[in-house]
């Protein structure tokens, strides 16, 4: 399906069902979360990587303005649906302040193999081990998805666009999996040198060498 959505650039990705808390500060913007929350509609945030809006983005819905200021600007949370290409930006919108664009909704798999997103899981806890960070999914391990999983992996923003744009459960399973893959003996390593460093100067309890039988 082809339509007009207006759009939010913004330097992150929102993933589908994913939920992200915005602070609204810009005349255009405000305009824009008064028009969709008022009318209950979509709008679109293409992400912005190297200072350019990318080709493809994620349909959201405003879930809560969580506070209004005097001033007009806003709390809000909001979560993500669809996935869309931009097949037209459209900069400059009839008695708007804010931009739009012609875009085409995506078709979207997002049924994967339990068993090998279990791997990821697994690996991802491994990686914060190993980065001492403790982190809550805030769900259950059978019902994650990639989705709820990727802002985790130590992705960069532009592999986790490079995912986004996998449009199939399975193919974005193996990206996370081959990126965890290359990236925890990196960070193990690390760790491991870390460690090295830190006993420095401490006192060492080491066995000397034993030159042959019988020599102690």
């Amino acid at each position: 399906m082809t339509n007009f959505i207006p759009i939010f650039p913004l330097e992150i990705i929102v993933y589908p069902g994913e939920k992200v808390n915005l602070h609204i500060f810009e005349d255009k913007y405000k305009q824009l979360i008064d028009d969709v929350s008022k009318e209950k509609k979509f709008f679109g945030v293409p992400p912005v990587i190297k200072n350019k809006i990318s080709e493809m983005g994620t349909q959201v819905s405003v879930e809560k303005i969580v506070k209004k200021y005097d001033d007009g600007r806003m709390d809000i949370v909001v979560k993500g649906n669809g996935i869309f290409r931009i097949l037209e930006v459209i900069e400059s919108v009839p008695a708007k302040l804010y931009s739009g664009a012609i875009v085409k909704h995506a078709e979207n798999d997002e049924v994967g193999t339990s068993r090998h997103l279990k791997a990821v899981i697994s690996a991802i806890r491994e990686l914060h081990r190993l980065l001492n960070i403790n982190k809550d999914f805030k769900k259950p391990d059978e019902e994650l998805k990639s989705y709820d999983v990727a802002h985790h992996a130590g992705l960069s923003i532009d592999e986790e666009y490079e995912l986004f744009a996998l449009l199939r459960e399975d193919q974005r399973i193996e990206y996370l999996r081959r990126h965890l893959k290359k990236i925890i003996p990196v960070v193990a390593g690390a760790e491991a040198l870390k460690k090295k460093i830190q006993m420095n100067g401490h006192f060492k309890e080491l066995k000397g060498f034993n030159f042959g039988p019988g020599k102690k």
